[in-house]
C-alpha cells in the first residue's frame, strides 16, 4: 500500500517517445506501482555481470522489498523512469534525493544519487545516455542541481555514459569505487553532445527507411493496378538491390511468387528479416499489419493508406493510435497518406513510391509533405533537366503525407551528413516545431544549401505540439536568418535548386549581362536592379553573333575581376548561318568550364533544345539519332526534353531559364545565401556588460511571481527590473489633476511632455494625445485642459508628465517568448511604419553583436536612421547596445515572456526609453534545453 508521499500526482508530461542511437524508438515513462511484474521480468533478463555492476555484489533476483522500493515513488524525492519497447522494460534509471550526509532527504537538499540498469540485449543502443538526459531534466524540475553516482572501475560503459554527457564533473576513487559528481545545469558541451546524439539517432532512423536491405509490400494485388501492386512494380522495375516480398492475406496458399517476387499471406511467413514494409491496405486493416511487422522485427513503415487525420476527428484518433502502436515496437513511420520514398543510389535503387519512373541519380534531396506537390516537383525537375541529367538529379525523395511521425526535421538530420546530397529542396505546408527546424536549418545551411517553400498551413493534424503565435512573415524572416533560402513557389524552388546544384556560389552581387538581344539584355538589367543586384551595362552581341562570339564574350566576362556572375541571354537567330542549340551550348559550357569559380546562367527564349543541350552537351559531336528526335519534339511543343544519356559526373552544367525575371530571382537568392555563408563563417558574439545584475534580477522575478501565475508589471517594478540590465526608462509621473501635473513638472524640470496613456490613446500623437516641449506651468495647465476637453475626464485619459527627451527617431523594441519558436527580438520604427506597414525585423534570441547590427539595417525604413535626405544620423551603436541588453534579459530569464519598449527615441547622441512594459509568467517545465523527444501523441 502506498504511503501519503507515494500519492503525488502522476507526472504524465515526463512520458516521451525517443529515437535511440541505432534509429529505433523507445518510450520513456515514470515507473509506477503497476510495474512490479514488468520489473521482475526485466531483471530476470539482465546478465549476472550487469547485476553485479549495478549492486556491487551477486544479486540474482529482486526481493519483494526491492520490488516495492523500485516501484513506489513520490515523483519528487524518489523517481524512477523506464525505457520500454513493446510495453516491456529494456532499461531503468532512478534517483534518490540525499542530504550532505549521503542519507535520504527532502527539499531544500539539491543532490541526488542516480543509478542505471540496461538489459544486455539493448546495451550499445544509447539507452542509458538518453535516460540520463530525461532523469536530469526531471531532477532540475524538482529542484535538484547535482547527481552523484558510484560505479565499479570495471564498468567502463557506465562510466563513459557519465563522462561523455558533457556536464561539469568531479571524479574520485575511494574504497574500490569510482565516485562521480556532476552538475545538472546544461553547458555548451552538454548541449553540443545532446544535439550531436540527436542528429546521429534521427539520421540513422531515416537511413533505415531510405537504405533498406529488404522490403515487403503489404496489399500488393495479383492483377495490375491498385496502389500496392503499383508500388511493387515500381520497386521491381527500378531494380531494387535488396530482397523484395509481396504480401497479401488474400493470396492462395499455393501462390509462391508474383511476377518473380516471393509471395506471402503474412509478414510472419517471411523467413528472413524485413527492414521496410510499405503498407497499402485499408485503414481498418493497418493495425493488424503493424502488429505483424512489430513482432517480426521490422524497422520502419511507409504507410500509403488514407483515412487518417485528413479525414476528420475519427481519422485523427486512428492516426494517433497508429503512431503509438508503431513506436511501441520501435518502428518509425512515413505517412500515413504518404506518396512514398525514393533513393536513386546505385547501391539501393529504391522506388517505394507511386512515381511510375525512377529519377536518375543526382545530388538534390527533395522533401514534400504533399503527394501532389511531390509529383509536381519531380515533373518540373524532369522537364528542366534537373533530376534526370548528370549531377542535377535526385539523391533521395520523401513525400511524407500526414507526417504523423517522420517529419522534415528528421529528413534534414539525414541530409546534413549524407555524402550523396549537395542541395536540399523542401516543400513544407507548415512547420510544426519552428525552434528545432531553425536550429537544424542553420547547421545544415552552413554546409549545403537549403531551399524552402513554406505554405501557410496549420500544424500536422494529430500532433500534440505547441502552435506558434508568430505571423507567417515573422517565421519566414527567422528562417532567412538561419540561412534558409526562402522562396514563394515551387517554380522558384526548382529554379533556385538547379542553379545551386549546377553552379558555384557567387562572391558578390555584381552581374555581367551579355547576349544577342538588346531588349532581353535590358530586361535582365532591370530585373537585377529590382532584386537588389549590381548589374554591369549589358553587352549586345547582336543577332548575328556566332557560337564563337558567345564563347569569347563569356570568357572575357568571366575573366573580368569586376563581375561575380554572368547572365547570358539568347534568342533564336534566323538564317542558314544561325547558331544551333548544340553549338551554342558547347560554346558556353567550354567557356564556363575554363573559369569554374563564377556562376553562369542562360536566359533563352523559344529555344526548345537549348536547355537540354546545356545540360548534356559535352562535345561538338553530332547527337545520336534518338537525341536528335527528342530535340525536334522539344522544338515542336516548346518543352525541353531530357537527353537519352546523362552528362558525365562533374560536367559543368549551365541552368537555362525561359524568362529573365526567373533567372535573376534565382541568382539574387543565391547571392544572399552566399553572403550569409560568408558571415556565418565569422559568427558574432554575445557581449558581456559589467553593470548587468543577473542574480538580482532573478531574485526580483522570483518575488514578483510569488504574487501570481502571470502578471504585467507596474511602472516601478518594470523600471527596477530593466534597470538591473542597464536599461533606464525615463520616469513618467501620473497626473490625475492639473495640480499633480504641475507638481510633477516642477520635480522633473521644464520642458516636459504631457501624454494620454489610456489604451486607445497610447502612442497616438496623431490624435492629439501627446503635447511636447511645454516650457512652463501656464502651457502645461492649458494643454491639460485641452486634453481633458477633447478626450474626457482625467481618469479616462490617464495623463502622465515626462521630462522631454532629445529629439530623434522614434523606434520600438519588442521581445516575446513564442511557445513554438522560442524567444524572438523584434525592431522597427514606431508608428505607421511598424503598425500599418508591418516594417519590423526579427532575430532569434540570444542575439549577437552581428545580429544586432543587421537587425536595425533590415527594416525598409532603416535609411531614416542613417541620415536620409540630409538629416542627422542617429546613435545606432547605442541602439545596438539596447537590443543586446534586452536579448540578454529574456535569454537569462525565461520567466520574462514579453518586453515592449515604445517609443525609444534615438538621438544623434544617445537614446531615451520613454515607455516600457514587461510581462512575467512561470517558465515551461520543458524547453529547448530539455531532453530529446519525438512529437507527442
Amino acid at each position: 500500500m502506498q504511503s501519503a508521499s507515494d500519492r503525488h500526482e502522476y507526472p504524465a508530461h515526463w512520458e516521451a517517445d525517443v529515437v535511440l542511437r541505432d534509429g529505433g524508438t523507445a518510450r520513456i515513462r515514470p515507473i509506477t506501482v503497476d510495474d512490479a511484474e514488468r520489473l521482475v521480468s526485466f531483471y530476470e533478463q539482465v546478465s549476472d555481470e550487469s547485476k553485479y555492476y549495478r549492486f556491487f555484489a551477486p544479486y540474482p533476483r529482486l526481493s519483494a522489498k526491492d520490488v516495492h522500493r523500485f516501484t513506489h515513488h513520490d515523483f519528487v524525492d524518489r523517481v524512477g523512469l523506464a525505457a520500454t519497447v513493446g510495453g516491456e522494460f529494456i532499461a531503468t534509471v532512478r534517483y534518490d534525493r540525499i542530504g550532505a550526509d549521503g542519507m535520504a532527504a527532502s527539499a531544500p537538499a539539491d543532490e541526488a544519487e542516480v543509478a542505471f540498469l540496461v538489459q544486455d540485449a539493448h546495451q550499445g543502443r544509447g539507452v542509458a545516455s538518453t535516460l540520463l538526459e530525461h532523469i536530469a531534466a526531471v531532477a532540475r524540475e524538482r529542484g535538484i542541481r547535482r547527481f552523484a553516482a558510484e560505479v565499479l572501475p570495471a564498468n567502463n560503459k557506465m562510466i563513459k555514459v557519465f563522462t561523455d554527457a558533457g556536464y561539469t564533473q568531479k571524479r574520485s576513487f575511494e574504497d574500490g569505487v569510482v565516485h562521480l559528481e556532476f552538475g545538472l545545469e546544461p553547458t555548451e558541451r552538454s548541449l553540443a553532445v545532446q544535439r550531436a546524439r540527436e542528429q546521429r539517432a534521427e539520421a540513422h532512423s531515416v537511413r533505415r527507411l531510405l537504405v533498406p536491405g529488404s522490403v515487403a509490400v503489404v496489399g500488393a494485388g495479383r492483377t495490375a493496378g491498385g496502389v500496392g501492386r503499383s508500388v511493387l512494380d515500381n520497386l521491381r522495375e527500378a531494380g531494387f538491390t535488396g530482397s523484395l516480398h509481396a504480401v497479401n492475406k488474400a493470396f492462395p496458399e499455393d501462390l509462391k511468387h508474383l511476377d518473380g517476387v516471393p509471395a506471402h499471406r503474412s509478414v510472419r511467413e517471411i523467413a528472413e528479416p524485413v527492414d521496410l514494409v510499405v503498407v497499402a491496405v485499408p485503414a481498418d486493416h493497418v493495425p493488424e499489419v503493424v502488429t505483424e511487422c512489430g513482432e517480426h522485427g521490422v524497422q520502419g513503415l511507409v504507410v500509403l493508406s488514407a483515412g487518417y487525420a485528413e479525414s476528420g476527428p475519427e481519422g485523427r484518433e486512428r492516426q494517433r493510435a497508429l503512431v503509438r502502436q508503431a513506436r511501441a515496437y520501435g518502428m518509425r513511420i512515413i505517412g500515413p497518406n504518404a506518396f512514398g520514398v525514393v533513393n536513386t543510389s546505385p547501391q539501393v535503387r529504391l522506388n517505394a513510391s507511386l512515381a511510375p519512373e525512377m529519377p536518375r541519380p543526382g545530388r538534390i534531396g527533395l522533401f514534400a509533405q504533399s503527394g501532389a506537390i511531390g509529383i509536381a516537383l519531380l515533373s518540373r525537375l524532369h522537364r528542366r533537366g534537373g533530376g534526370v541529367t548528370g549531377v542535377t538529379g535526385v539523391s533521395t525523395f520523401v513525400a511524407s503525407g500526414n507526417r504523423a511521425d517522420v517529419s522534415g526535421n528528421d529528413v534534414l538530420q539525414y541530409w546534413y551528413d549524407d555524402p550523396d546530397t549537395d542541395v536540399v529542396l523542401m516543400y513544407l505546408e507548415s512547420i510544426g516545431n519552428p525552434r528545432k527546424f531553425t536550429r537544424l536549418a542553420r547547421r545544415t545551411a552552413a554546409a549545403k544549401p537549403l531551399v524552402v517553400v513554406q505554405g501557410a498551413g496549420s500544424a500536422p493534424q494529430g500532433h500534440a505540439v505547441r502552435a506558434t503565435r508568430l505571423p507567417h512573415a515573422t517565421v519566414s524572416a527567422l528562417l532567412r536568418q538561419a540561412g534558409v533560402i526562402r522562396v514563394d513557389t515551387i517554380t522558384e524552388l526548382v529554379d533556385t535548386g538547379l542553379l545551386l546544384a549546377r553552379q558555384p556560389l557567387p562572391t558578390g552581387a555584381r552581374v555581367a549581362i551579355l547576349g544577342n538581344s538588346e531588349s532581353l539584355g535590358l530586361l535582365t538589367y532591370d530585373a537585377c536592379l529590382a532584386e537588389g543586384l549590381r548589374p554591369l551595362p549589358p553587352l549586345d552581341l547582336t543577332t548575328e553573333a556566332t557560337a564563337e562570339d558567345f564563347h569569347a564574350a563569356l570568357a572575357r566576362a568571366l575573366g573580368d575581376a569586376s563581375c561575380d556572375a554572368v547572365v547570358v541571354t539568347a534568342i533564336p537567330a534566323i538564317g542558314e548561318a544561325s547558331t544551333g542549340d548544340a553549338a551554342l551550348a558547347e560554346a558556353l559550357r567550354s567557356a564556363a568550364a575554363a573559369a569554374p569559380a563564377k556562376p553562369v546562367l542562360v536566359v533563352h527564349v523559344e529555344l526548345g533544345g537549348l536547355a537540354a543541350a546545356l545540360s548534356a552537351a559535352t562535345s561538338t559531336a553530332p547527337p545520336r539519332p534518338e537525341a536528335a528526335a527528342r530535340a525536334r519534339a522539344a522544338a515542336e511543343d516548346g518543352v525541353p526534353r531530357p537527353p537519352a544519356a546523362a552528362a558525365p559526373e562533374g560536367a559543368h552544367l549551365i541552368p537555362a531559364y525561359p524568362a529573365a525575371e526567373r533567372a535573376v530571382r534565382a541568382l539574387a537568392e543565391v547571392v544572399k545565401y552566399a553572403q550569409w555563408r560568408r558571415e556565418v563563417a565569422e559568427p558574432g558574439r554575445v557581449p558581456e556588460y559589467d553593470d548587468i545584475d543577473e542574480k538580482g534580477a532573478a531574485r526580483l522575478i522570483e518575488g514578483l511571481l510569488a504574487r501570481g501565475q502571470g502578471l504585467t508589471l507596474g511602472t516601478d517594478d518594470t523600471c527596477e527590473l530593466l534597470g538591473r540590465y542597464g536599461i533606464h526608462p525615463r520616469r513618467a509621473i501620473p497626473a490625475p489633476t492639473p495640480d499633480d501635473a504641475a507638481a510633477a513638472a516642477a520635480a522633473l524640470g521644464y520642458p516636459v511632455a504631457l501624454k494620454a496613456t489610456a489604451p486607445h490613446l497610447r502612442h497616438r500623437a496623431d490624435l492629439g494625445g501627446v503635447r511636447l516641449d511645454l516650457a512652463d506651468e501656464e502651457q502645461l495647465r492649458r494643454s491639460y485642459a485641452e486634453l481633458t476637453e477633447m478626450f474626457g475626464k482625467p481618469e479616462e485619459v490617464r495623463p502622465v508628465v515626462q521630462a522631454m527627451a532629445p529629439r530623434g527617431v522614434d523606434t520600438v523594441v519588442r521581445a516575446v517568448i513564442d511557445p513554438a519558436a522560442g524567444a524572438v527580438l523584434s525592431f522597427g520604427l514606431a508608428g505607421a511604419a511598424s503598425q500599418l506597414l508591418g516594417d519590423m525585423a526579427h532575430r532569434l534570441v540570444p542575439v549577437t553583436d552581428r545580429d544586432a547590427t543587421s537587425l536595425i539595417r533590415s527594416i525598409r525604413t532603416a535609411p531614416l536612421l542613417f541620415g536620409w535626405r540630409g538629416s542627422t544620423p542617429v546613435d545606432t551603436p547605442a541602439l545596438e547596445e539596447l537590443l543586446l541588453r534586452v536579448s540578454r534579459l529574456v535569454d537569462d530569464h525565461p520567466e520574462v515572456v514579453a518586453v515592449t519598449l515604445e517609443p525609444v527615441v534615438v538621438a544623434p547622441q544617445g537614446l531615451s526609453v520613454l515607455g516600457a512594459s514587461v510581462r512575467l509568467a512561470p517558465p515551461p517545465a520543458r524547453d529547448d534545453l530539455g531532453p530529446r523527444t519525438l512529437p507527442a501523441y
